[in-house]
């Protein structure tokens, strides 16, 4: 049976609906084991949606924040297009892995060749959402399968509505004003020394991803659910603390925030295009053993500034 959200709590952002009639597709929306999520089934990406499709899968992808469209086999070009229809696509400030001739295509990859990586080989080491550290963060993220390791390789996502609600009241109005800053530069260094084919950034780079202020607490623009909105990756401080306070709440706020109760772990299958909102969870890639390969191709929708 279909989960949908009832269409009254979508507020304020209208995706992009298609220019030309397209034929209407028979599918189902069903929710997959876990806290939260759902799989599309029998859904087509490589032609363009109808319309009436493409407003139930926004409507689903309010209420589940993680869908799952099943064996995908869509070029680069249909990727962008459907990602296209819900907003303005951003570019990764890591140029390098670009697929080429798509530039808003982030190559994540393990692969080497030439010995040289052909993609950003340690994506989602630590939780976080992406593009948090932009004054306009992700709407949300479409990663499309190409090639998968035998084992490992897994992604957790973890609800952050859940993780806010589940707060003590006296937390909850404690950070319901407070602000914090984002920082792409936060773990850099640490991530470059993990892994050496991580490039070091330029200063026009750098001066792209200045640190940015944005609530401690984001109210969903759409559905106008609370959500937590920090995560261990991008977070650095809180405003107006002591930095060894700051430090000790963040270190509350990241535990609670992905509490094993919270998450939802996608095991890949071939060809899968897994698209979350980055307004309501945090993921983190669970790890893939170094000398197995694994390709995935990343788009990231532009959101709003959070408040």
């Amino acid at each position: 049976m279909s989960t949908l959200l009832d269409s009254a709590a979508v507020a304020t952002r209208t995706p992009h609906l298609g220019a030309a009639p397209a034929a209407h597709q028979s599918f189902d929306v069903r929710r997959l084991p876990g806290p939260f999520g759902a799989g599309e089934v029998g859904l087509d990406l490589s032609v363009p949606l109808a319309n009436e499709d493409f407003a139930r899968i926004h409507r689903a992808h309010l209420a589940h924040h993680v869908l799952v469209f099943r064996d995908q086999c869509i070029t680069p070009d249909e990727h962008v297009r459907f990602s296209q229809r819900f907003g303005p696509l951003q570019i990764h400030v890591q140029r390098k892995f670009q697929l080429a001739g798509h530039p808003p295509v982030l190559v994540v990859s393990n692969i080497r060749e030439n010995g040289q990586p052909i993609g950003l080989g340690d994506a989602g080491h630590f939780w976080h959402s992406d593009l948090s550290y932009k004054e306009r963060p992700s709407l949300g993220s479409l990663l499309h399968a190409q090639e998968l390791p035998s084992e490992g390789g897994d992604t957790l996502f973890a609800d952050q509505h859940a993780a806010y609600e589940a707060l003590p009241s006296a937390l909850k109005a404690r950070i319901d004003k407070m602000q914090a800053k984002h920082s792409y530069l936060a773990r850099y260094d640490e991530l470059r020394a993990r892994n050496p084919w991580r490039p070091a950034l330029t200063q026009a780079q750098i001066d792209e991803v200045r640190p940015v202020i944005h609530p401690v607490v984001r109210t969903h623009p759409e559905t106008g659910r609370k959500a937590l909105f920090v995560s261990e990756h991008f977070t650095t401080r809180i405003l107006g603390l002591a930095e060894s306070d700051s430090r000790l709440l963040l270190q509350e706020l990241f535990a609670a925030s992905t509490q094993p109760r919270l998450q939802y772990r996608h095991r890949w299958q071939a060809h899968d295009l897994v698209f979350w909102d980055n307004r309501s969870v945090v993921h983190l890639a669970a790890g893939t053993p170094e000398h197995l390969r694994r390709k995935l191709y990343r788009t990231t929708i532009e959101g709003d500034r959070p408040y």
